[in-house]
C-alpha cells in the first residue's frame, strides 16, 4: 500500500555535529533565537530539557504556515549524538498515523530521518518538512560557524 514511509536527508556541516546534539539536548529553546523564520517556539510540557519522556511542544514555520509539532522525547543517544521525538500532536497528525523525526551527529555530518504512517494513499510524502530540517540545519551552521 505504500502507507509508511522513511525520508533521510545527510548534509556535512562545517561546525562539528556535536554543537548540534548539545544544542538540542540542552538549550532547544535557542533553536528559535538562532532560526526564527523555521522555528519559532519551544515549550516545556513535561519532565526536563534533554530528558526521554519529556513532552515538548515545537513551533514552527513550513512555507511560511505557523504550526505546531507537540512531541515526546522518545531517545536521547549521548554516544551517537542522536535524538529522537515521537508526535504526538499538531499539525503533522492531520495527515499521518505516526511521525518520528531523528537527528544524528556524525563529526561533520548531520542526518535527519522522518519516519511517518499516511492516513490514506493520497497523502503526499512529506519532502517539504524534509527541506525545512535542511534550511534550518544551514541556519544552525551558520550560526556556529560565525563564532
Amino acid at each position: 500500500m505504500g502507507l509508511k514511509g522513511k525520508l533521510v536527508v545527510s548534509m556535512e556541516v562545517k561546525c562539528g555535529g556535536h554543537l548540534f546534539h548539545d544544542l538540542y539536548q540542552t538549550k532547544p529553546h535557542h533553536v528559535s533565537n538562532i532560526s526564527p523564520n523555521y522555528v519559532t517556539g519551544f515549550d516545556l510540557h513535561e519532565g526536563g530539557i534533554g530528558e526521554v519522556g519529556s513532552v515538548v511542544t515545537w513551533k514552527y514555520k513550513e512555507d511560511g504556515n505557523a504550526k505546531i509539532a507537540k512531541c515526546v522525547i522518545e531517545a536521547i543517544d549521548d554516544e551517537k549524538k542522536s535524538n529522537t521525538w515521537k508526535v504526538i500532536g499538531g499539525d503533522l497528525l492531520e495527515a499521518y498515523n505516526d511521525f518520528i523525526v531523528n537527528i544524528s551527529c556524525d563529526q561533520h555530518w548531520i542526518t535527519w530521518t522522518l519516519e511517518y504512517e499516511k492516513k490514506t494513499e493520497d497523502i503526499s510524502e512529506p519532502i517539504t518538512f524534509l527541506g525545512f530540517f535542511t534550511y534550518l540545519s544551514k541556519d544552525i551552521e551558520a550560526h556556529h560557524v560565525e563564532k
